[in-house]
C-alpha cells in the first residue's frame, strides 16, 4: 500500500526526468518552477482560507489593498505575465548575445523583500475587477493549471529566449518571477492580517 501511495509522485519524476533528457529546459530549471508555482498557489489558499466578507474588505490605510484587493490582482496580472512569456518563447532564441540583468536569487528575493514598494500600473491595479474572492480565486486557480501544466510537460527552452527590452532576463527568470510576483502579494496578505486593527471576525 505504501508503494501505491508513493506512485504517483514517481511517475511524475519520471516524466521529468524524460523531458529533461528531450527538451532544453534542465530538470533542475524544471523541478524549480514547478515547485515554487505549487507552494505559492498553496500559500495564498492558506492566507485566505477561513476568512469573513470583513476580513477580506479591510484596509490597513486609506491608500493600502484589502486581501480581497491583493487576490484580484493577481486574478487580473497574472494572465497578462502569462501571455508576455509565451509571445517572448515565439520569438528567436537571443540569450547567446544577451546577459540578464539579474540572477535567478535577485528573481527569488522579489518576493520575499517587501521593504521596497513599487505602485502597481499596466491596468494591473485595477483590483476591482473581482469583487467577489471566490470568483478571484477560480480564475487564479485555472491559470495556475495552465502554467503547471505547462511547465511539466513543454520541450521549450526558456533559458534561450530573452525577455524584456531593457532590463533584459531570460523567459526562465520570467516564469520564475510570475510567482514570486504571487508570493509578494502573499507577504502583502500576511502584512494586513497582521495589523492591530485586523478585524478578530
Amino acid at each position: 500500500m505504501r508503494t501505491l501511495r508513493w506512485l504517483p509522485i514517481l511517475l511524475i519524476a519520471l516524466k521529468l526526468s524524460a523531458l529533461a533528457q528531450t527538451s532544453g529546459m534542465t530538470g533542475e530549471d524544471r523541478e524549480h518552477l514547478l515547485v515554487h508555482f505549487q507552494m505559492t498557489g498553496s500559500m495564498l489558499e492558506e492566507e485566505i482560507r477561513g476568512l469573513s466578507s470583513t476580513q477580506l474588505e479591510y484596509r490597513p490605510g486609506p491608500d493600502r489593498w484589502s486581501i480581497r484587493e491583493c487576490v484580484s490582482h493577481l486574478a487580473v496580472a497574472e494572465p497578462d505575465y502569462w501571455r508576455e512569456l509565451q509571445d517572448a518563447v515565439k520569438a528567436a532564441p537571443d540569450m547567446k548575445t544577451k546577459k540578464s540583468v539579474n540572477t535567478d536569487a535577485d528573481i527569488m528575493w522579489h518576493g520575499i523583500d517587501r521593504v521596497v514598494h513599487t505602485k502597481t500600473g499596466d491596468g494591473h491595479e485595477k483590483v476591482d475587477t473581482y469583487k467577489d474572492i471566490g470568483e478571484a480565486m477560480k480564475r487564479f486557480r485555472a491559470l495556475r493549471a495552465t502554467m503547471i501544466d505547462y511547465v511539466q510537460s513543454t520541450h521549450d527552452d526558456l533559458r534561450a529566449h530573452s525577455f524584456g527590452r531593457t532590463d533584459v532576463i531570460d523567459s526562465w527568470q520570467w516564469m520564475l518571477e510570475i510567482s514570486t510576483h504571487a508570493e509578494r502579494h502573499i507577504q502583502q496578505i500576511r502584512e494586513i492580517k497582521a495589523d492591530p486593527n485586523f478585524p478578530k471576525k
